[in-house]
């Protein structure tokens, strides 16, 4: 049985509630600092931002940013973790009270999921932010008569500024009074059936007991027996969950307008269009839209070339001076090798890309954060109807360009189960941040650093068509499954467009800080972790060509050969026959044709793990397979490579952009089918899609390899 409750604990916890847009994020910033941490809620792969807090009073809270949300009706992954955070008294992450999050100038939108929350009778203050917002639209509001009406105090604050933010703290350290009665009479809509409820589950508020009825088969805290009688008190009682909801939504709705109305005054000039909506006109424009979404495209991947360059070259040279200053420092042996051809090759193969990583998720941020990533998502809608997308499919492929396990996870919004698996199938092929560093490693192999009309850099230029190939492939592969799966559903996308801002300079560098971490952190275990195993498979060997090597490699070379040829000769048939070339011999044949040879296949073998890993794979076997005192940077290596077979060098604009090509379809990432398989509840539409993108990238890599060779 369940009974509200509050935690009995040291330290505060508070949850942050709001609609999505209504600066939520920003005053969570502004209340923690740096003291905050990124995580998962438990069993889910829902992001879980929470932070540390100190009070006036000298007391710290914790406080917890929950995913932003309109209702406590779910219909989204992210939106289902508030619901279960807020009903479920004996939840890990339940609030000792609640800060909600409104967006002063649009409250009759903003106020529905404050009204819910409020009549779960917890401990609570309204925050009306941006209230600078509100006064540009000349809005004038009686905060007085509003947190009357409201029964709760209300702070005005100013995210962009901090205003307001300390008032709040104040406001935070002292006991919040409970509202007496219920913003909304819901037990005018059920009376017997929530009576039922609450007698059975020992529950204090008729709207928690109303919740139950209602999300009974969602709510995942209540064991199945639960759920039954739930169901068997709603029958007994003639409850019906969807015309009961609705008539309470209205109904809300109907008493916010009434207070809203009463309360906040516009002036006539404020009701002219606004600068958001003038600026729309040219950015959501037919015509004018999609030149200004593709320039602003090409001047992010330029800006990746072009500003990442030094600080890229400051890392290389200093890993390569420290890889070389530890093979002086440590004894010479099994361990000195492990630590700067294993260890140290593969670390460099993730920090070296921190800078491009660092410019890509700044753009990124500073577009959500001025509000025209909305506008983005917006004009690819367009886009996507004209090749049977459903309108819902857009979010989930725009961020799979960030990644594809949680673009995956957002498609359980689209409501047509043919749509969703539609969108599942073919998100993978958008190119996510972890195809960047081998990207951006070909091209600046390969890419000669030229300009196209004296502005447009040609590696920039590369860079934005492998992103638009991916998008092509995504729309097209989509277009062909609706005719598979003949699907004739109409889906629809609503969405808001949030007002034009100024960004937060401090949350983008917090989101640059956060996502350059995650990715040295995330991809930096799975590539020591493979680099190390790498080196011991390239370091050992179990036949005999490998045990007699030095023999051998005397008898190929001529007599008259230096020591230093010796053992770099002797380095590279050791390599090539060891267990991992012997791995890569195995596949050698079936890649040949696309210009490949067995150290490629290695690393194709590797990146399946992570697509990232192609980097730190080819960093640890050149390291293995080169002369001792060789310092050279993983990109000067490949390029001084040479071919057994041509005696031309290895790694020719055929070769790069064949690789590019594969791995721009190639579904190399372990993680993706296992989200796959998780969401489709079965092995069939992962083990298809394996197959089919593999097969794009294969028949593409040797077209393309031909073409330019």
């Amino acid at each position: 049985m369940k009974k509200f409750k509050m935690s009995i604990k040291n330290d505060l916890k508070i949850a942050l509630v709001g609609n999505p847009n209504s600066g939520k994020s920003t005053l969570f910033n502004l209340l923690t600092g740096l003291k905050q941490k990124t995580g998962n809620f438990p069993g889910v792969t829902v992001d879980k931002k929470s932070g540390r807090m100190k009070l006036p009073d000298g007391k710290q809270a914790e406080l917890i940013d929950l995913p932003g949300t309109y209702s406590i009706y779910p219909k989204t992954l992210d939106e289902q973790i508030v619901q279960e955070v807020l009903l479920d008294a004996d939840h890990d992450q339940h609030p000792d009270m609640v800060i909600v999050v409104a967006d002063a100038s649009n409250l009759k939108r903003n106020l529905l999921l404050f009204t819910q929350i409020r009549d779960l009778n917890m401990p609570m203050v309204l925050v009306l932010n941006m209230m600078d917002v509100a006064e540009r639209r000349q809005l004038k509001i009686d905060l007085r008569g509003l947190s009357i009406d409201l029964g709760v105090k209300i702070i005005p604050t100013n995210s962009h500024t901090g205003a307001g933010v300390e008032v709040l703290k104040n406001v935070l350290a002292q006991p919040l009074v409970k509202s007496k009665k219920p913003f909304y009479q819901v037990k005018g809509l059920a009376e017997k059936t929530i009576e039922d409820i609450k007698s059975e589950f020992s529950l204090d508020e008729d709207y928690r007991a109303y919740q139950y009825a209602q999300q009974n088969v969602r709510l995942k805290f209540l064991p199945e027996s639960e759920k039954e009688r739930i169901e068997t008190i709603k029958k007994e009682n003639g409850f019906y969950d969807v015309p009961t909801q609705s008539q309470e939504t209205l109904g809300r709705y109907a008493l916010i307008s009434d207070i809203v109305d009463r309360n906040i005054k516009q002036s006539t000039e404020g009701n002219k269009a606004t600068l958001s909506q003038r600026i729309d006109r040219i950015t959501t424009h037919k015509v004018f839209g999609y030149v200004i979404f593709l320039s602003l495209l090409m001047l992010i991947f330029q800006s990746i070339f072009a500003w990442a360059e030094g600080p890229m070259d400051l890392i290389e040279a200093g890993l390569a001076g420290f890889s070389d200053w530890v093979k002086g420092a440590l004894p010479e042996g099994v361990v000195n090798d492990l630590v700067t051809d294993g260890i140290i090759a593969g670390l460099a193969g993730v920090l070296v890309f921190i800078p491009q990583i660092a410019i890509l998720f700044g753009f990124i941020s500073l577009l959500e954060e001025s509000g025209y990533m909305s506008r983005a998502v917006f004009l690819m809608d367009r886009v996507m109807r004209n090749f049977g997308l459903n309108g819902k499919s857009v979010v989930p492929l725009v961020s799979g360009m960030a990644c594809a396990i949680p673009a995956i996870m957002a498609t359980r919004n689209i409501d047509n189960w043919k749509d969703r698996l539609i969108t599942i199938f073919v998100t993978p092929f958008m190119s996510c941040s972890a195809r960047l560093p081998v990207y951006t490693l070909l091209i600046a192999l390969v890419v000669p650093d030229d300009y196209v009309f004296g502005l447009f850099n040609l590696k920039g230029l590369v860079l934005t068509a492998l992103y638009l190939l991916g998008f092509f492939a995504a729309i097209l592969s989509a277009w062909a499954m609706k005719f598979i799966l003949k699907t004739k559903h109409k889906g629809y996308f609503i969405m808001e467009l949030p007002g034009y801002k100024v960004p937060q300079w401090k949350n983008v560098g917090l989101t640059i800080f956060e996502k350059s971490k995650t990715f040295v952190v995330e991809a930096g275990k799975v590539i020591i972790a493979i680099s190390i195993l790498l080196w011991v498979l390239a370091s050992y060997g179990f036949s005999d060509n490998f045990k007699n090597a030095e023999s051998n490699v005397r008898q190929e070379l001529p007599t008259n050969a230096s020591e230093e040829e010796y053992n770099i000769a002797l380095n590279a048939y050791k390599l090539e026959h060891s267990l991992a070339g012997s791995f890569g011999k195995v596949i050698e044949p079936a890649i040949e044709p696309l210009g490949y040879d067995w150290k490629i296949g290695i690393a194709l073998i590797t990146s399946f793990a992570a697509r990232e890993v192609f980097v730190g794979t080819m960093s640890t076997i050149y390291s293995i397979g080169a002369d001792e005192d060789d310092e050279l940077t993983i990109k000067e290596k490949l390029s001084k490579e040479i071919n057994p077979k041509t005696g031309k060098p290895m790694y020719t604009m055929a070769l790069g952009f064949s690789l590019m090509v594969f791995y721009a379809f190639a579904m190399q990432c372990m993680s993706t089918v296992a989200v796959v398989y998780r969401e489709t509840k079965g092995w069939k539409w992962p083990l298809i899609q394996v197959v089919y993108m593999t097969a794009v990238a294969y028949l593409s890599a040797l077209l393309t390899y031909n073409i330019f060779s």
